[in-house]
């Protein structure tokens, strides 16, 4: 006798699941947000790339206020610090050093981005308005990062201060060698770490939050004004974390600029130590210096990165896209 079929007699817990007509099983899912860990890294070496070296100037300025000591720059002020540099220098002293940033932040951010998606995919459980997620991200992210930058920052900040007595990237890189061994250019990785793991924390949850309230006020209008969604979600997120973070900022840069153009040079490594010179030289005030052009640097900075690193990444998703498609057809 024939059963009969109908959907009354079927059991509501198997459901039919329907095939399209080219459909091919051995065709791999599609990665995280629909790309690649390759692509990830692409975007955030592009991201990083035109973030620093559009920002340089104003990274220079927060070095020069930032360095203790007997150097050229005795104001804590940023007028006084880029006119002291002008003078100095003139114009391309602003750019003392760029060629360290320029050898770093290209892998360090590929670095960054791509262990902060693989984070955020990890930690999120899928949820998108998970922020402890995407602070733990950021932590993992930097952690990474700054073992690959740290090094050329050190570099890079020694460059930048007036009268330096290096004669450029390479010529740092061996005098240094020589002089203080492997372990200088590390001597500010504990505290850079501790400074960016906060910083990347707030700064990360700062932008996924600020970006999805963004495209919550107008949803209809998101794709249109995708581009100012991201810089100023971005530029909201590293302008808080830049504030929070500007102590740690200051012993790092007193770290990697010990002993060059009669800056201090520190007993031991330890934040503590540093800390203390600070409070005896120059008070509390001493822990925020270059507060300003910390904030004038990462607010525009972290717009033009996100802005750039999103836009690459919708590249690739387009990318991808239309490949899938070509091979399905």
């Amino acid at each position: 006798m024939a059963t009969d079929a109908s959907p009354k007699f079927q059991n509501p817990d198997f459901r039919p699941v329907p095939q399209p007509p080219d459909f091919h099983p051995e065709i791999t899912v599609r990665t995280h947000d629909g790309l690649h860990f390759w692509q990830f890294m692409i975007a955030g070496s592009i991201a990083g790339s035109v973030e620093h070296m559009a920002m340089y100037p104003v990274d220079t300025v927060k070095t020069h206020v930032q360095a203790l000591g007997s150097c050229p720059i005795k104001s804590v002020g940023v007028r006084e610090a880029l006119k002291s540099i002008l003078r100095s220098e003139g114009p391309i002293g602003l750019y003392r050093g760029i060629g360290a940033m320029g050898l770093g932040a290209g892998p360090a951010h590929a670095v960054y981005f791509s262990v902060y998606e693989i984070s955020k995919e990890f930690f999120s459980g899928g949820n998108p308005n998970n922020s402890a997620a995407h602070a733990l991200s950021g932590v993992f992210a930097t952690v990474a990062s700054d073992a690959v930058f740290t090094p050329m920052d050190m570099v890079k900040q020694r460059l930048q201060l007036t009268n330096s007595p290096y004669k450029g990237v390479w010529d740092c890189l061996r005098t240094v060698l020589r002089e203080e061994g492997i372990r200088a250019f590390y001597a500010s990785y504990r505290t850079t770490v501790l400074m960016n793991a906060p910083f990347t924390a707030v700064h990360f949850a700062t932008y996924e939050a600020a970006k999805r309230g963004l495209m919550e006020i107008s949803p209809e209008s998101v794709n249109d004004e995708r581009l100012v969604v991201h810089a100023t979600a971005g530029a909201a997120a590293g302008a808080l974390a830049a504030a929070v973070t500007t102590p740690l900022d200051v012993v790092k840069t007193q770290l990697q600029c010990q002993g060059v153009c009669g800056c201090d040079r520190f007993k031991s490594g330890s934040i503590r130590d540093v800390i203390k010179t600070i409070l005896e030289k120059d008070g509390y005030k001493g822990l925020i210096r270059g507060w300003a052009p910390r904030i004038l640097f990462h607010a525009p900075a972290a717009a033009i990165c996100w802005s750039t690193y999103e836009a690459a990444k919708s590249f690739f998703q387009e990318l991808n896209d239309s490949s899938s498609s070509g091979t399905v057809t």
